[in-house]
């Protein structure tokens, strides 16, 4: 099993608090975040950095289902 992330670069206003959290996931490109590889293996700190996000550019997806961020 694999979760899916995206950052909407479109809201990512580049405040790299995910690519602090986990640089393993997220690297800050130009003055927006990326997402390293779109599938990684569950982790709670991929979805405490989709709950850090200022902008709430970042998705995380489970078998189509939204997980992160968590309300």
């Amino acid at each position: 099993m694999s979760w899916k992330v995206e950052v909407d670069g479109d809201t990512c206003i580049g405040s790299g608090m995910c690519a602090a959290l986990m640089p393993e996931v997220f690297e800050l490109e130009g003055v927006t975040a990326t997402v390293v590889d779109g599938e990684v293996n569950p982790d709670e700190m991929v979805l405490d950095a989709a709950d850090s996000c200022p902008a709430m550019a970042i998705e995380v997806t489970e078998n189509g289902a939204v997980i992160g961020p968590r309300p």
